[in-house]
């Protein structure tokens, strides 16, 4: 049985023809009509979530999975305002999340109600759309809810896709549950137009005649890439193509940018494009946007699907619109002929260097040396990686041979472990989530959720303190750093683990370290598997330092 609420059942019954298959549930009275229909779909898999921050993202890693649509329903109030670092995220991912928020009625807003605030807008910044559902008394209301949720589950399809609110105030009684089936509700299926990189041939054609080509990969949905490795392969025999591994999904060695910038030599101009295609999202590399900002004469062009201008390197001259597998296709079918070009080559020799050095580096016992350990003990297994922000992915992009999923939407702390969480619970492979410790402490609610799978491993990356701060030229001057902006603790993950059924290890030197690798990458565990690595933050610093500056020089 079913609620007796319209617009609720309306929902549920467009949120099952649109194929959403997960959601995320928080506790509460005001969305219990909502949960109790989702829980009683077939067809939707319910996850409870307390923590709505928490929630948020775990239903962002969800929707990680296979890009599909993934739902997150909170309670009325507040509750809605702990959703939107996960929306910010998604709209910057291009995540399908779908916030469904129980509201009071418009009339008791404003009233000293019980949990009530302005609502209807209240992610208007964070999502592609926010619609305010109706209580139908009619046909005619009927037929405009209806058409509100098709406009916004439109909207989150469009191009990329990102993600939408969905508002549904709800009038006591709250719990009559009578109504033995959903409606048959229409869904508006969207056929979208898109522009098609073959009906602006002057693109490939130019680039094609370029004497310094370059293609840049920002972040990228690994389901882009299908189809797409062969293209790519050519064209690195042409044109130099350079991408972190967020933005690339098969397995290569990896070539480090900052450290492949570090290493040149010669004349920088040298290595400057004429002819820049850049696409997907964000790139970790502050070095590269400085880099590439100095080709002021580059035409660049930038390529999504949604034509949005993302002038990152400050020389955009043109937007297309159309796809990573089209682009590529294009390119690869332009220069097929083509012999790699003088500037290529300098290139190539560049990254064979940066990647031999990387090879060779051992680094001292550190977070650094964990990381390294723990991709190279992985290598092309089957499983996911998913790095938090700051120092973490820093240290995953010289030494992860796979595809990274990571939140560098708006590069946020808050959330990565809830991702990872929610990740682990759609997929049978292994996920690591290597995590540092401010990381990890501010979302330890992500390990408070009975929805954990035992494939879910954690490398804690643990040295007291933002340890990304340390490399920041100037901070160590200010007497604040330390307590104020490090944010400087003794907090241990053990308790932690023990309360929420974690296996827990630690590691203090290297022969732990080898140890608690090894147990954290075992296959079997009936539980989710934690290694602590404690480092020193001053050693941290210093072995990161050696490895970027430590060798410009090419490797014979």
């Amino acid at each position: 049985m079913y609620s007796n609420k319209d617009n609720v059942n309306i929902l549920t019954a467009l949120l099952v023809k649109w194929g959403v298959e997960y959601a995320v549930v928080c506790p509460g009275s005001r969305n219990a009509p909502i949960v109790h229909n989702l829980n009683e779909c077939p067809e939707i898999d319910c996850f409870p979530v307390t923590d709505e921050r928490s929630a948020g993202f775990f239903a962002l890693g969800l929707s990680q999975i296979d890009d599909g649509p993934v739902a997150v329903c909170v309670t009325s109030g507040s509750a809605l305002l702990n959703v939107a670092p996960a929306a910010a995220e998604a709209l910057y991912q291009h995540r399908k999340l779908i916030i469904i928020s129980a509201d009071r009625p418009a009339c008791m807003i404003d009233q000293l109600q019980g949990q009530t605030l302005h609502q209807p807008n209240a992610l208007r910044d964070f999502v592609r759309k926010a619609v305010n559902l109706p209580e139908p008394h009619d046909d005619t209301e009927r037929w405009y809810c209806n058409r509100l949720i098709n406009e916004a589950f439109i909207e989150m399809q469009r191009g990329e896709g990102g993600p939408i609110h969905i508002n549904v105030p709800i009038s006591e009684p709250l719990f009559e549950f009578s109504v033995e089936s959903l409606p048959d509700e229409r869904a508006i299926l969207p056929h979208l137009a898109e522009f098609n990189f073959y009906t602006q041939p002057d693109v490939a054609e130019d680039f094609k005649k370029a004497k310094r080509p370059m293609i840049i990969i920002g972040q990228t949905k690994a389901e882009n890439f299908e189809g797409a490795d062969n293209q790519l392969a050519d064209l690195e025999e042409y044109a130099v193509v350079l991408y972190e591994k967020l933005g690339h999904d098969y397995y290569t060695p990896p070539a480090h940018i900052d450290k492949m910038l570090l290493m040149i030599e010669e004349e920088e101009e040298d290595y400057l494009p004429d002819f820049i295609i850049y696409f997907g999202g964000h790139l970790v590399s502050k070095r590269i946007k400085q880099f590439l900002r100095k080709a002021k004469s580059a035409r660049t062009v930038i390529v999504n699907r949604d034509g949005i201008l993302y002038d990152v390197f400050m020389n955009a001259t043109e937007v297309l619109q159309s796809t990573l597998v089209e682009t590529l296709s294009a390119l690869a079918l332009a220069v097929n002929d083509k012999k790699p070009t003088a500037y290529h080559d300098k290139w190539d020799t560049l990254k064979q260097n940066c990647i031999a050095f990387c090879e060779s580096y051992e680094p001292d016992f550190s977070q650094m040396s964990a990381v390294r350990l723990l991709c190279k003990n992985i290598g092309k297994t089957n499983c996911v990686l998913q790095f938090a922000n700051s120092m973490a992915v820093r240290l995953g992009l010289i030494y992860a041979s796979q595809y990274i999923y990571v939140n560098r939407g708006v590069n946020g702390i808050e959330g990565c472990l809830s991702t990872a969480a929610g990740l682990a619970c759609g997929i049978e492979d292994l996920v690591f989530c290597v995590i540092g410790d401010l990381s990890f402490f501010y979302d330890q609610n992500a390990l408070w959720n009975q929805n954990l799978t035992s494939n879910l491993r954690i490398l804690l990356l643990n040295n007291g303190g933002g340890g990304i701060f340390g490399q920041l030229s100037g901070l160590q001057e200010s007497p604040a750093s330390e307590n104020y902006i490090m944010a400087s603790h003794n907090t241990t993950a053990e308790g932690i683990c023990e309360e929420n059924n974690i296996k827990y290890y630690a590691a203090y030197n290297n022969e732990q370290l080898a140890e608690g690798i090894e147990a954290l990458t075992a296959p079997n565990s009936m539980v989710p598997i934690l290694l602590e690595v404690f480092t020193d933050r001053e050693e941290d610093d210093r072995v990161l330092r050696d490895y970027l500056y430590g060798d410009k020089k090419k490797l014979n």
